[in-house]
C-alpha cells in the first residue's frame, strides 16, 4: 500500500475536509482529491461521505482510520529514539498528570530541568482522564494510582494524603475546630462530588460535608481549593504537597487526614532507553528528595 496515500488519507480525515488537509500538508485541493479517489480505487471501498458541510468517515474508512492512527503513534515512538542524542538531551517530551499535582508541585519545579536541558521542549498535558501510554497519547504520565496499563515501566515516587488547612486570619476570625464535630460550624471547601478526583479523598471527606450546617464551597481543582483557603474563605482539604508552597497556612485537626494515596511515575517499555525519559525521570526524583526534606520541616 502506497504510504504517501495513507498519510493524506490520515490527514484528511483528521480535518474533516480536503482543504484544510492540504494546508496541512502543503498540497492543492484537487491534489489531496486525486490521491483519496486513488486510495479508494485501489481499495474498492468508499473511504468518505462526501456532502456540503466537509467529509464523514464511511465504517471502511473508520478501520483504516484506526490503522493510521496506530501507525503514527509508532512513527512518533521511533522517532524519539532516533531524536535522542549519543549525549545531549533535546526534543519533544509529553508529560501527562493531574491538574492539581501539576499546576501545585510540578508546574514549579520545571525552571530546573529547563536549566539543565535547555533545549527540552515539554508538552504538559494536565487532565485527570488516564491518557493511554502504550499509544503514546503521552511519553511520561505522573499519576495518583498505580497504573494499570500493559507494557509499562512504573515507579512509585512517594504517598500523599489528604489534610485540612485554613488561613491564620480566617481562623483568628472563626476559631479553630478542636474535633471533627466541630468542622460543622465552619465552611469546608471541597472538590466537588461530580468531578474527578482520587476515591480516597472524596470518601474521607464525603462525612463531613453531610453534616456541615454552616456553609459549604465546592470547586473542581485542587487550585481553586489553595486559592480560597488563601482568601480567609474557609478550610479547606488538600493534599499535602500543597503546603510546601503554601506555609502560609496552617493545618486543622493534626490527628486526622485520608489514607494514603500513592503517587505513581510511568512510561512506556519503549522508552526504556530514550535520554529525555530518563532526565525526566532523574529531574523528578531529585525535585522528591527536596520536597521530602522540606516538607518535614513543615510538620
Amino acid at each position: 500500500m502506497d504510504w504517501d496515500k495513507l498519510r493524506v488519507f490520515h490527514a484528511v480525515a483528521e480535518a474533516g475536509s480536503l482543504t484544510h488537509a492540504g494546508e496541512v500538508l502543503h498540497l492543492s485541493q484537487s491534489a489531496v482529491s486525486r490521491q483519496i479517489s486513488t486510495l479508494e480505487e485501489n481499495l474498492n471501498v468508499l473511504l468518505f461521505h462526501r456532502h456540503a458541510r466537509g467529509l464523514i468517515l464511511t465504517e471502511q474508512g473508520e478501520l483504516l482510520l484506526d490503522a493510521t492512527r496506530s501507525m503514527s503513534k509508532r512513527l512518533e515512538a521511533a522517532t524519539a529514539h532516533i531524536g535522542d542524542s549519543k549525549d545531549e538531551v533535546f526534543g519533544n517530551l509529553r508529560v501527562t498528570t493531574t491538574t492539581g499535582f501539576g499546576t501545585l508541585w510540578l508546574a514549579p519545579r520545571l525552571g530546573h530541568l529547563y536549566e539543565k536541558y535547555p533545549e527540552l521542549k515539554i508538552d504538559l498535558m494536565l487532565e485527570e482522564r488516564v491518557l493511554d501510554l502504550p499509544m503514546r497519547e503521552a511519553d511520561v504520565a505522573i499519576r495518583m494510582k498505580e497504573p494499570s496499563q500493559a507494557d509499562l515501566i512504573r515507579r512509585r515516587l512517594m504517598d500523599v494524603d489528604m489534610k485540612l488547612y485554613a488561613s491564620r486570619d480566617y481562623l483568628e476570625q472563626n476559631g479553630t475546630p478542636e474535633t471533627t464535630v466541630d468542622l460543622v460550624d465552619h465552611r469546608l471547601i471541597s472538590h466537588n462530588s461530580s468531578s474527578p478526583q482520587v476515591s480516597a479523598g472524596a470518601q474521607w471527606m464525603a462525612p463531613f460535608l453531610q453534616a456541615n450546617r454552616k456553609s459549604v464551597l465546592t470547586v473542581n481543582n485542587y487550585f481553586g481549593i489553595l486559592q480560597a483557603a488563601r482568601h480567609d474563605l474557609g478550610i479547606g482539604a488538600l493534599p499535602d504537597y500543597v503546603i510546601v508552597e503554601a506555609p502560609e497556612l496552617v493545618r486543622v485537626l493534626p490527628n486526622d487526614s485520608s489514607r494514603p494515596i500513592p503517587v505513581y511515575l510511568a512510561y512506556p517499555e519503549e522508552l526504556r532507553h530514550s535520554k529525555r525519559v530518563t532526565a525526566f525521570r532523574d529531574f523528578v526524583l531529585d525535585e522528591l528528595k527536596d520536597y521530602k526534606i522540606q516538607k518535614q520541616k513543615t510538620q
